[in-house]
């Protein structure tokens, strides 16, 4: 109840976003993208494409707001900016010319009304998993949440072969009278592979159904198939996706994935191409859903050879406590990992897993990606994850 009470007061702060702004998106062609995982390399995607394709485009997205050629930040821990700061941006594009914007929304977003006013063309949907229910309680409500922006566009793309598709189809929000188009790597879904054959240097079947989304978006718009193609190929992941920081004698990958699909995801394939040992360094958010947690110990644990637990934004709580609830999980995998190691420190944590690296290992960090701070509780302080694994190999190498 408290929360639909602020919701209503977050409505008309939107409302009056729109007026003081005139309402710039009425004059632009939006595509709206959410999910649990994957929307950010999705609307990159798509921005991409659209761009080599000699469309007029805007991204607003995780990783900033690009206008054409004119990139700027969207502040700390923010995928979709505020109501103010976005009807800014869309007047922005419009202003310069634009013609499609790419907005990246999350479900706080669209459940706090921070996108309303704005007439969605094509909303995409990348997945749903379990996530963010300490805000939604349970997972169909988070469904419905980001079922909204289906419903509000005239095009729904959807991820047929992911398990919130049953229910979309079944709840009445009137996503079936939206034109819609499905994708996945099943055959009976309206754009797969076998449809639309392509290439791509990305890695992991979880981005084959990124590439899927961009590919339908492109193609509703009209793209040719050729420019499309040529897209998708040469498309490189943004800042702190599957990112190779260091490649020597060992590699250090740095990676935004922090909930339990995309651990289930991006592990796995990084373990296929680990040569020797995969260290993995990981925390999980303080103040946030804390059902994860555990889960994404025992996926680590499956994975993983050597498992260093740390913080990761931990805020009020104890980041003693979060690595303890984490750490249950790695003994519930079937997979007894030996070496489970726990430093509240993240740049400590970073600077032992490259001191024990040797030939043939990966170091995977995973939770911070792109994300320029760090909240301990203090507040944000400056954090730039790449950049430390960097001055800890600096560190070891001048140490030896």
């Amino acid at each position: 109840m408290w929360q639909q009470a602020k919701n209503q007061y977050h409505l008309g702060q939107a409302l009056l976003a729109n007026l003081i702004y005139w309402f710039p998106s009425r004059k632009l062609r939006v595509i709206g993208v959410t999910g649990t995982d994957g929307k950010t390399t999705t609307a990159n995607l798509i921005f991409h494409i659209l761009s080599n394709s000699g469309k007029d485009v805007s991204l607003i997205s995780t990783i900033g707001a690009t206008i054409k050629d004119k990139s700027s930040d969207i502040g700390y821990h923010v995928t979709t900016p505020g109501r103010f700061a976005l009807q800014s941006y869309l007047r922005k594009s419009k202003n310069m010319g634009v013609e499609y914007v790419v907005l990246e929304l999350t479900s706080h977003a669209l459940d706090q009304y921070r996108a309303f006013g704005i007439p969605v063309e094509i909303g995409v949907l990348t997945n749903v998993s379990n996530e963010h229910l300490d805000y939604h309680k349970t997972y169909d409500r988070y469904v419905d949440v980001k079922a909204r922006l289906l419903k509000a566009a005239k095009t729904a793309i959807i991820n047929k072969d992911d398990k919130s598709y049953e229910r979309i189809m079944n709840y009445e929000l009137g996503i079936k009278e939206r034109k819609m188009i499905t994708y996945g790597l099943k055959n009976d879904s309206d754009v797969n592979p076998d449809v639309f054959p392509f290439e791509t240097n990305l890695i992991g079947k979880f981005n084959l159904y990124n590439c899927l989304a961009a590919i339908s978006v492109a193609r509703q718009i009209g793209i040719p198939d050729v420019l499309i193609r040529d897209g998708i190929k040469t498309f490189s992941l943004p800042k702190g996706r599957q990112e190779i920081v260091y490649d020597n004698e060992f590699k250090i990958i740095n990676d935004f994935a922090h909930t339990p699909n995309s651990f289930l995801s991006v592990l796995p394939e990084i373990k296929k191409i680990t040569n020797g040992r995969l260290i993995h360094v990981f925390g999980a958010a303080g103040e946030r859903d804390k059902y994860k947690r555990s889960e994404m110990g025992k996926i680590s644990a499956e994975n993983a050879d050597v498992i260093i637990l740390t913080s990761e934004d931990p805020r009020s709580e104890d980041a003693g406590g979060i690595m303890d609830e984490i750490e249950l999980g790695t003994k519930s995998s079937k997979r007894k990992v030996q070496n489970v190691y726990k430093i509240k420190d993240r740049r400590e944590a970073i600077l032992f897993a490259v001191s024990i690296a040797k030939k043939g290992d990966i170091v995977l960090l995973t939770g911070k990606g792109h994300e320029k701070s760090m909240n301990y509780g203090r507040g944000e302080e400056e954090w730039n994850e790449s950049a430390i694994a960097l001055k800890a190999i600096e560190k070891i190498t001048n140490g030896k």
